[in-house]
């Protein structure tokens, strides 16, 4: 079969689409109705349906290198590097070697290096920190009678915990938090020349203020993570200095970025979902739960992208090795063939919720969804507590118009002024 011949342009995915960001799981239902396995317009293959996304994130035979995707097709083009190229034509792309990106078996070393912090008993230890960090902010805001959920919380936790976790000095986190925005654009399947430019640029600015501050934990070790991965060695095995740089990097990075949407996309989801705020802030009982449906109703990462490296079915298609595929987890999330009829309801009592695919699936599951899960809880349980009448102030939402990492620039909300705790 010709896989070129599947594609039906009234049923593909396309981002571009006017209202897309305002409401992505309306075009994910009427593409995973109509075609759930084909070609998108941006030349990669998609999955939409639950089930095809679960077994391919679980699937042993794809890669996440791109190198391994021009090795298995070099004469197809390859539209990311032939960007990089055309804005950096005196430059090579380097590829990140972060857990993230690394195949096993560096994949098995690394995540065995790096996943001794976060076990949910080690995370369940941080949650009296989390708590005084979220008390603190709603103190400040509380007499205010309005916050930006964004700036004043949503942004300022996960970075905190993550720098306290890594042990990271104090550092600009304004600046800090504007080139980590800028370099994750390099993720989504669709970027201007421009933006590029100023993903490759934070990058570096990333990757040199990292190892800034990895030369000078060398000579202040202490008791955090950062420390352990300087100084850590499995099997005769220590963390190569791109390794190190990288992986910090990753950690840093991916340590808040998800976690500001989560908590911005979930209170949003409440806010619009009046009668589900009411329950959970009524049952605190139900905060494990409601984060793992708020996960599934909203996520924070829409997209998990694999190459294949041997023929793979789905669908009636044959994807060939070397492919590039992204499954559609937001898709996966609202599939009624795993959810039931009522699947693009928010229902933060829903049974079977943290079956969701929002942190991946198989080896490349989120190493932070522990840490992720308790900061949403006590984050979004707090504030809806603290502040039971919160309203927001504006009805349309600033979504960040990513595709890959779905999230809000600012929720501005407003409720009755009320006295610190403390």
């Amino acid at each position: 079969m010709n896989a070129r011949t599947s594609v039906k342009p009234m049923a593909a995915f396309n981002p571009l689409e006017p209202g897309f960001f305002d409401d992505p799981y309306r075009q994910y239902r009427e593409v995973r109705e109509a075609d759930p396995v084909h070609i998108s317009l941006i030349g990669d293959w998609m999955l939409l349906r639950y089930e095809d996304c679960f077994s391919l994130l679980r699937n042993p035979d794809t890669s996440v290198a791109l190198r391994v995707a021009l090795a298995l097709q070099p004469e197809r083009e390859h539209p990311r590097f032939d960007r990089f190229k055309e804005v950096f034509p005196d430059r090579e792309p380097r590829e990140s070697q972060g857990i993230l990106f690394r195949d096993p078996p560096d994949h098995t070393r690394l995540r065995k290096l790096v996943s001794k912090v976060f076990t949910p008993r080690r995370v369940e230890e941080l949650r009296p920190r989390v708590q005084r960090l979220v008390d603190d902010v709603l103190d400040e805001v509380g007499p205010r009678g309005r916050m930006d959920v964004i700036a004043d919380l949503a942004f300022p936790l996960p970075f905190a915990v993550i720098s306290e976790m890594l042990g990271m000095p104090a550092a600009d986190r304004n600046q800090l938090r504007d080139w980590s925005h800028a370099a994750v654009k390099s993720l989504d399947p669709i970027i201007s020349p421009e933006e590029t430019r100023a993903a490759v640029l934070a990058a570096d600015q990333m990757l040199g203020y990292c190892a800034e501050v990895i030369e000078w934990k060398r000579a202040n070790l202490a008791d955090d993570l950062l420390s352990a991965l300087i100084t850590a060695e499995e099997d005769g095995d220590k963390l190569s200095p791109d390794e190190l740089v990288d992986q910090v990097t990753l950690l840093f990075i991916a340590g808040h970025e998800t976690t500001v949407n989560l908590i911005g996309n979930g209170t949003s989801a409440l806010l619009r979902n009046r009668d589900q705020l009411e329950v959970l802030r009524d049952d605190p009982s139900l905060d494990v739960n409601a984060i793992d449906e708020l996960l599934r109703f909203d996520s924070p990462v829409q997209f998990s992208r694999r190459i294949t490296l041997s023929p793979l079915q789905f669908g009636g298609h044959q994807i060939d090795p070397g492919s590039f595929v992204l499954t559609c987890l937001g898709g996966a999330n609202h599939d009624p063939a795993q959810w039931g009829p009522d699947a693009d309801r928010l229902d933060v009592r829903r049974e079977g919720a943290a079956r969701h695919l929002s942190f991946g699936s198989g080896i490349h599951h989120c190493l932070g969804a522990s840490l992720a899960r308790l900061e949403g809880q006590v984050a979004i349980g707090s504030l809806i507590r603290r502040f039971p009448d919160l309203e927001a102030e504006q009805a349309d939402v600033a979504w960040n118009h990513r595709i890959i990492l779905r999230g809000i620039d600012e929720l501005p909300v407003s409720f009755a002024p009320v006295a610190s705790s403390t």
